[in-house]
This record gives structure tokens, sequence and C-alpha cells, in this order.
């Protein structure tokens, strides 16, 4: 494990109540795993469930803690990112308060500022969201 709790805000630009993720499990070159525990106070919960918004949000912080871990690696900062697409999401089932989800994801191509990655949910083992993203980052000053 990389970062956990308080340590993953340094490579993420959201903050509370919008964070979904909490902890850095891997980074790599190309590919980022995160970790995170559904709270039953968390903003995208409901009925006992996290909800579809939540897990698109989770997809793209951790894409976004990939990107800051090597940032505060080579000690650049860390720079905001925007979802500029999403494609083909699918969502197989809704992880329930007090559960923990792990996301992987795979930097499939780099082109200046967009970067486009497949992000893969899974919860308890079983795969439960997929989706692919493109996501532009604001050059840093």
């Amino acid at each position: 494990m990389i970062a956990q709790g308080e340590d993953v805000l340094k490579l993420i630009p959201q903050r509370p109540p919008i964070v979904m993720v909490d902890t850095l499990v891997s980074a790599q070159d190309k590919k980022t795993v995160s970790g995170f525990t559904i709270k039953a106070d968390n903003i995208f919960v409901k009925d006992g469930y996290l909800q579809e918004p939540g897990i698109i949000e989770n997809i793209a912080q951790s894409a976004a803690m990939g990107v800051g871990y090597m940032c505060s690696v080579n000690n650049q900062k860390v720079p905001l990112g925007f979802i500029g697409a999403i494609k083909n999401l699918k969502i197989f089932d809704l992880p329930k308060v007090n559960s923990a989800i792990h996301t992987e994801i795979q930097v499939d191509y780099e082109v200046f500022e967009a970067t486009l990655i497949t992000g893969k949910v899974f919860c308890s083992g079983t795969l439960i969201a997929q989706a692919e993203m493109k996501i532009f980052l604001k050059p840093t000053e």
C-alpha cells in the first residue's frame, strides 16, 4: 500500500464530501489500483448502496490518484483533471454500505492533455462496474 486516509488527499484535487477513494494500493506508469470503503454518510449513498454517480467518480478519482502519485514522485504539482467523455459504462451491481471496493485503472492512450483510461470496479472479487473515460488534464503553471 502506498497511501491511505489523509495522505490520499495530497494526490487528488477533490475534497470531502466528494472524495471517493481512501487507499492507493499500487501505482505504476500505466496501471493504478485504489481502494474505497463505503460509509453510510457518503454523499452518493442512497438506501444503503453507493449509487452510480459515486462509482463513476470513484473511477475518475482512481485515475487522478495515479497521476497525482506520479507527479508527487517527480516533485511536480498535482494537476486538475476533467472528465471529457464516458464510454461503454456498465454497472452490474451497486456496493453496499460498509463494503470495500477496489478499482483498477489502465491507461490506454495519452495524447497531449487527454488521457484515455479503462476502469474496472470490483467488490469482494466480483466485477461490479466498468467504463472507458477520456480525461483532460489542465496544464500546471
